[in-house]
């Protein structure tokens, strides 16, 4: 089973990803993720982000692993944990580039779609899931929000991190990103053919997830028990991307 989440930055993406995956006992791909780390390989190595056989190396290189769970995704370069260093605001602000390589697309869309055949069953989230890396996915959901909402949520978290940035650098920012997402000419952020739309910017993160449950209930993908298991971790939460 193949359940993808697109939507742009600070929609709640990934924290719906997290307590759907949890939900169903199913890997969470935070596909945001690996072009976030080899954003920080290419900072770290002070490659040219306009070097397209270098990033394509970058993203084809063993030098990075991905762990997908049903709760988190740990992300690892060597032995280092990087998994937080990945969210700081120093890496969004250069992301932008990365996903808009072509060549990096290329290589990390099919290393997405090798995860899926791997894993089987997957809740996988991003800008290009369900539109490119999974156009047959069994169920497809688009998230959205204004973005003030979605900056503000940016934000929060990235003060809980311990970031020191204000609210208008997150807004810039968020404003970029969705810039460079819809206007990319390779995969841009467009609502996927036949994905269920939310727009989060007034749910909390449980309406979220029921009104996702439903969907899946309605497809046949879900039953009762797991439409209504109250005992979940997906009872509270900020949602955040």
């Amino acid at each position: 089973m193949i359940i993808t989440i697109d939507g742009p930055a600070g929609s709640g993406k990934s924290t719906a990803a997290r307590k759907l995956a949890a939900r169903l006992g199913i890997p969470y791909l935070d596909t945001g993720a690996m072009y976030r780390v080899v954003t920080l390989l290419a900072l770290e190595a002070e490659v040219d982000l306009g070097d397209e056989p270098a990033l394509q190396r970058l993203a084809e290189s063993n030098a990075y692993r991905l762990d997908p769970g049903p709760t988190h995704i740990r992300v690892t370069v060597g032995d280092r944990d990087v998994t937080e260093e990945i969210r700081s605001m120093r890496v969004s602000e250069h992301t932008r580039f990365i996903a808009a390589s072509p060549a990096v697309r290329t290589v990390l869309v099919r290393k997405q779609r090798e995860l899926g055949v791997r894993l089987g069953s997957i809740v996988t989230e991003g800008r290009d899931q369900g539109s490119v890396a999974f156009p047959h996915a069994d169920v497809k959901f688009f998230l959205t929000a204004d973005v003030a909402h979605r900056a503000e949520r940016r934000y929060h978290e990235l003060i809980a991190e311990g970031e020191d940035v204000t609210q208008e650098e997150v807004l810039r920012n968020v404003q970029e990103r969705d810039q460079t997402d819809t206007a990319r000419s390779v995969a841009p952020l467009v609502r996927p053919d036949g994905a269920i739309e939310i727009d989060t910017s007034r749910l909390s993160i449980q309406q979220v997830l029921e009104e996702m449950l439903h969907s899946l209930h309605d497809a046949g993908l879900v039953n009762a028990d797991q439409l209504n298991d109250d005992h979940s971790a997906a009872n509270a939460g900020r949602i955040g991307d």
